[in-house]
């Protein structure tokens, strides 16, 4: 990532909150952009300022942070910061990229930073990716477990979509390719001349539908739905064929 990251703060508790601010400008790709003692408080800055990454309290008073970081925009990613374990599974199921637990070192900082900043580098790379295929380009290189694959086009059969992840069935394989991308950057990757979006969780490689049951496409055992927003595109390719 050639910019920084923007990041806000937001703790109840100013001993911890200004700890966190003394971290970050120790780090030179970390953007400080805003410092709230409350959710509700940062709700109108973030609102009005975008950032990239919040490190947030998670016990607050009249809007815990829990609540708040589902009310943000898809790419802000959260760095949960609390004293309590027991708030860990849910961190995670709100797509926290970490959670750290007070007190809290520089290096545990430092670590969750960079997880962040690996985070965006990618998401960045992947949509500038997506940007320079061609029509007829006939592979794609993904990242996946810390290694680069190179998948051909070919041999895709579809694509499902998991919050910020893809899983990507081939032909090759009975277990999927699982990358970190947005079904958006993966359907701009994708030639549309090859592939068609059937669902807002789904991409299918147009010469491998062989069976259509009930507005499902099948492939064996997996039965992918034909959403209500897609249908009209994916009648208008059916019925060309």
């Amino acid at each position: 990532m050639a910019t920084k990251i923007k990041c806000a703060f937001v703790d109840d508790e100013p001993l911890a909150l200004s700890l966190l601010l003394s971290y970050a400008k120790r780090v030179n790709f970390i953007e400080p952009a805003g410092e709230y003692s409350n959710a509700v408080e940062a709700m109108d800055g973030i609102m009005e300022n975008p950032v990239d990454l919040i490190f947030l309290d998670i016990q607050m008073p009249h809007l815990n942070g829990l609540e708040f970081a589902r009310m943000l925009p898809e790419r802000t990613r959260i760095v949960f910061t609390t004293a309590f374990g027991k708030y860990a599974l849910d961190g995670f199921r709100v797509n926290a990229l970490d959670y750290l637990l007070k007190p809290i070192s520089f290096s545990q900082f430092l670590e969750a930073a960079n997880k962040a900043q690996q985070w965006f580098s990618l998401i960045d790379s992947n949509a500038k990716a997506g940007d320079a295929v061609a029509e007829d380009a006939r592979s794609m290189f993904v990242k996946s477990d810390h290694k680069v694959l190179q998948i051909d086009f070919s041999k895709i059969q579809y694509v499902e979509g998991l919050k910020d992840y893809v899983k990507i069935y081939t032909t090759e394989s009975e277990r999927p390719v699982l990358s970190l991308m947005s079904m958006k950057a993966m359907e701009s990757i994708l030639p549309a001349s090859r592939f068609i979006r059937v669902h807002r969780s789904f991409i299918v490689a147009k010469d491998k539908i062989r069976e259509i049951d009930r507005n499902r496409i099948v492939f064996g055992d997996v039965y992918i739905p034909v959403g209500d927003s897609y249908k009209p595109a994916f009648s208008a390719f059916v019925n060309q064929k």
